[in-house]
């Protein structure tokens, strides 16, 4: 198939031609001859794409983002400088490959020739850039290597678990919460302070940094974009209102899938891997398929655009996938101040001096702003309680080199065998993950990667004193991590749960925070079912509803009759249905309603209301909670349940009469008023109707929820679950499937801006060719990339 596009483009910086092939659903192919130029055409590549996307990140990263929205930007500014990794940056790049320094430096070369040229047609720049009246600015190394988005620990968890314990106490807490495979110690001690942790926004600064950038209309350039303000509260509203839901239910939905497979159970005899992780729905989509082909290189998958190389994908001997791994990097330490001077902290029976940097951020609009960083020996801080004598330092393992998010997949493209790829995941220090592994020669294996600091004498699971009492005792190992090599069962299933065994000798290195086990159990059943696999089976699982807690709760309604009488409809339908949350359901639609109120009933019965805003209850626990009702229920805890479910069902229908009519055919669960996927742009909120519709993809309804395999989140519009899809089979690489949606490129003009959508919305994906020839036939673009001399 001749290309629909052919171009050849002079590059300064370029050593050598290269060539990229971009196939019909936007995947690069790039062929190099050089490593340099390989890394090179890569940054140029992928910059190309989404450019603006990278703007963004390297504003974020290098705590820049006020001078592109102004005043209230600073704090997040501030919270990124506080946070910037200021190690030795040859010896950090090193880490995540031999050459490092000189990929991630060919890379940003890339990236910078594509600004470079980008610069020179600022008229041409993407629309996001003309909506804020902003130029993209160059990069450097330190980009790259920036923690800003990565999943980097549970601090926030740590400080509501402590407000918690403040408020109920630590055994109560311990109950209410699902911990694994111990309960972890959650004694507050002195200095830590529990008025203190509960009037302060201690962790503001470090949140700051963490969190997406909300655009408004203020920020745009278009006065006629400003003046929509009914349109604008709207939005905000319905984003707020997502945020908090997202917020609520993020533990719930925390998580991916991936799951390897032997030779013995597939059809083919060769091994599969299938890999799915799950994150915010944004658009552009977070990750990029990619394909590399040079020197010592021949790898195709996806990863965070930004980054060099491909995080979840195979090369020519061998396929690997993620999920997450609960690695607990992070604590939050208190510390006595001098009352004489708030930048001395008391340690091991004297006062020491905090470290303390000064930083001018520019803002847009107004004048600079010099911020005063501080450090102690543990990390950042983050809140002076100077009314207690107290302050606050984030101790982040991440912020030690080789603390950036899947940079080491780079060694790991180039594993050749199962040795090899474990060695590899010896450098991945963040995220925690379970890394799987499947290969020509019939291997499997599952390895748990993470920097993991050893905690002799706490669990890290509420704040500590800062003294010189609570400290790590270095780091394990990260081969030392729960790992798995070709087990009988002829398969791994991972999906976020723990494989640690009781004896596992290294308990104070695992975290104790684990998603609910029905996505794996669902999986895992598949999977130990004794038959034999083929590509369409594993493309059916990953897109499968079966809700495991609806078909251990729903068996709970036999016997119990409803007053009203489309309740009673309703509990009958229930209990003739296959609990698949299928977006045609009707069944579906009165399941989901009935689950999210006795979610919230269970919360309010369960939680004191003291402690509501500081945890919540997951599935496991709602299950465990109905299966062995107790005093909570009323005197007769059984047939006070058996009301309480009653009355759930009761709200839920109501809630459905309200929001979809009162007719029952109508409660059908994939509909734009129900379930469905509307995949915002960051710059949405900011801009006008029309506008919005351009850079907004669906909506379309959607299956599933958090607890499925098919992942969709917990609210109505699905804003978690999986973008990113792979499916390889290693008997023949081209064979290999995948999804990406909405699309490839960044730029809304663009074709490929969401042409993946409506593939991802059916539940279907496409292939992604590994061979030349294959590649030829499907060749949307046509790129030759010339040196200058």
């Amino acid at each position: 198939m001749k290309a629909q596009k052919s171009e050849q483009l002079t590059i300064e910086g370029l050593k050598e031609p290269v060539e990229i092939l971009k196939d019909k659903w936007g995947i690069s192919h790039i062929y190099a001859d050089t490593e340099y130029d390989l890394f090179f055409a890569q940054g140029y590549n992928a910059a190309r794409d989404r450019l603006f996307q990278f703007e963004i990140w390297r504003a974020q990263a290098t705590g820049t983002t006020a001078e592109i929205i102004g005043p209230r930007a600073i704090k997040r500014d501030h919270g990124t400088r506080l946070f910037k990794f200021r190690g030795d940056m040859d010896q950090e790049m090193k880490h995540y490959h031999p050459r490092g320094d000189q990929i991630i430096p060919a890379y940003v070369d890339g990236v910078n020739a594509y600004i470079k040229e980008a610069l020179k047609k600022p008229e041409d720049l993407p629309l996001p850039f003309q909506i804020l009246g902003i130029k993209p600015k160059l990069w450097t190394p330190e980009v790259v290597i920036s923690r800003h988005q990565g999943l980097l620990g549970n601090i926030g968890t740590e400080l509501a678990t402590a407000r918690a314990v403040c408020k109920i106490g630590a055994e109560k807490v311990k109950e209410l919460n699902y911990y694994h495979p111990e309960e972890p110690d959650l004694e507050i001690v002195d200095p830590v302070n529990c008025e203190s942790l509960l009037e302060n926004d201690i962790l503001d600064l470090y949140y700051a940094y963490r969190r997406g950038i909300r655009f408004s209309p203020d920020d745009v350039m278009m006065a006629d974009l400003r003046n929509d303000t009914e349109n604008y509260q709207k939005m905000l509203a319905t984003l707020i209102e997502e945020e908090e839901r997202l917020e609520k239910d993020e533990k719930k939905d925390i998580g991916s899938n991936n799951w390897v497979v032997s030779g013995d159970l597939t059809q083919d005899g060769y091994p599969m891997m299938v890999n799915d992780p799950h994150r915010r729905q944004s658009v552009p989509s977070l990750r990029y398929w990619v394909h590399l082909n040079g020197p010592g290189w021949n790898v195709i998958g996806g990863g965070e655009p930004e980054i060099p190389g491909v995080s979840i994908g195979h090369n020519e001997y061998g396929a690997w996938g993620l999920t997450v791994f609960s690695t607990d990097g992070e604590d939050l330490y208190v510390y006595k101040t001098n009352p004489d001077n708030r930048d001395q902290y008391w340690y091991k029976g004297e006062w020491e001096e905090m470290r303390i940097l000064e930083e001018t951020i520019e803002v847009k609009g107004s004048d600079p702003v010099t911020v005063e960083l501080r450090y102690t020996r543990h990390g950042p801080v983050t809140f002076h309680d100077d009314e207690r004598n107290l302050a606050y330092a984030v101790r982040p393992a991440w912020m030690e080199v080789g603390g950036a998010p899947y940079l080491a997949s780079l060694r790991m493209n180039q594993a050749k065998n199962w040795e090899e790829f474990r060695e590899a995941c010896s450098y991945s220090n963040i995220p925690g993950e379970n890394m799987v592994w499947a290969d020509r020669e019939g291997n499997i294996g599952n390895q748990a990667v993470g920097i993991a600091p050893i905690r002799r004498n706490f669990s890290g699971m509420v704040p500590v004193p800062g003294d010189g009492r609570y400290e790590w005792d270095g780091y394990l190992p990260i081969k030392a991590k729960p790992h798995e090599y070709n087990p009988d069962r002829g398969y791994i299933e991972t999906s976020n749960q723990n494989y640690t065994s009781p004896d596992y000798p290294y308990m104070d290195a695992i975290g104790y925070s684990w998603a609910d086990p029905y996505r794996w159990a669902r999986a895992s059943e598949v999977l130990g079912s004794g038959r034999k696999f083929n590509m369409m089976d594993m493309i059916k699982l990953q897109h499968d509803y079966l809700s495991v807690p609806a078909r251990t709760i729903v068996p709970l309604f036999a016997g119990l009759k409803a007053e009203d009488e489309q309740v009673e409809q309703a509990r009958k339908l229930l209990l003739n249905w296959d609990f698949v949350l299928d977006k045609n359901s009707i069944e579906a639609g009165i399941y989901v309603a009935f689950e999210r109120v006795l979610d919230d009933n269970l919360e309010e019965l369960k939680i004191p209301e003291e402690a509501q805003r500081y945890i919540g209850l997951g599935m496991k626990r709602n299950i465990e909670f109905l299966l062995a009702p107790d005093e909570d229920f009323g005197p007769n805890p059984m047939s006070g349940r058996d009301d309480f479910l009653l009355n759930a069902l009761a709200e839920g229908v109501q809630g459905l009469r309200e929001k979809l009519g009162p007719e029952i055919e109508d409660w059908v669960y994939g509909q734009e008023d129900y379930k469905h996927a509307l995949i915002r742009h960051p710059l949405s909120p900011a801009v006008d109707e029309s506008t919005r519709k351009k850079l907004n993809v669906g909506p379309v309804p959607r299956g599933g929820n958090g607890n499925t395999v098919g992942s969709t989140g917990g609210g109505d519009n699905q804003t978690s679950g999986a973008s990113f899809r792979i499916f390889v089979d290693t008997r023949n690489w081209d064979n290999t499937l995948g999804m990406n949606t909405p699309g490839q490129v960044g730029d809304p003009d663009s074709p490929l801006y969401d042409n993946l959508f409506a593939l991802w919305a059916n539940d279907k994906v496409f292939p992604a060719f590994f061979s030349r020839d294959k590649i030829e036939g499907v060749t949307y673009e046509h790129l030759k990339l010339q040196p200058e001399n």
